[in-house]
């Protein structure tokens, strides 16, 4: 399949981001910034309207562009999202000051609105955070780091609640042997080997794995 083909043919055909949106994509995109693909977007905009979750988690802020997608299409929720890097949280704040702030001179610390920013490193943090506080968590970080992360994120999910993880196939990676794989990227092959693994055997996950852009798994905790 050709998913550089297919992937324009789902941006052409699939509903069209509001203008701001599309600004910080076309933004991110022009500054070498990867960021969630057409075909990822619309299912994230799908699950927040099916789910309607109250209290959002994402892993990977980048520049702010899927946390601000979850607070187009889940308008009441409370977006809690972590990013170490700090040019990304740079422009992350910008972002969220301009466009999920109630007014750009309004935001206090790391708030902005609905949506609170953490500048921290994601394994330091989660162990913080509250048990079955979210109904959705979504995962875009560190490839190696997912295994690493899973049962923080499955203490943190609700009953019920989403795990979407985004950029599971490494390219198509985890399907080849390890041996075929480039020597500095076989740690990571391993780990997301583990990952999807670990997701679909989890005696408190059902779990799918979807073929689509770089591979996402969608769990819902039993």
């Amino acid at each position: 399949m050709n998913i550089s083909r297919t992937e324009k043919y789902i941006d052409l055909t699939q509903e069209q981001l509001p203008g701001y949106l599309d600004e910080v994509r076309s933004d991110a995109l022009e500054h070498g910034i990867p960021i969630i693909r057409p075909s990822v977007q619309g299912l994230l905009r799908f699950l927040v309207r099916y789910a309607k979750p109250s209290n959002i988690l994402e892993i990977g802020t980048a520049v702010g562009f899927s946390a601000l997608l979850m607070h187009e299409y889940a308008p009441g929720a409370r977006i809690t999202t972590v990013e170490n890097y700090e040019p990304r949280l740079i422009k992350a704040r910008e972002n969220f000051a301009k466009y999920a702030a109630e007014k750009p001179d309004s935001c206090e610390g790391d708030e902005f609105g609905s949506i609170h920013l953490y500048g921290a490193d994601a394994e330091e943090l989660l162990p913080k955070l509250d048990d079955e506080a979210y109904d959705l968590i979504f995962l875009d970080a560190a490839k190696g780091q997912y295994i690493v992360l899973l049962p923080e994120l499955v203490r943190l999910l609700k009953p019920g609640g989403m795990l979407v993880s985004d950029n599971c196939m490494q390219d198509g990676d985890v399907i080849e042997s390890r041996y075929a794989v480039r020597r500095r990227d076989r740690t990571i092959h391993d780990r997301m080997r583990e990952y999807l693994s670990a997701v679909s055997d989890h005696p408190l996950l059902y779990s799918a794995i979807l073929p689509m852009a770089d591979g996402v798994t969608v769990s819902v905790r039993r």
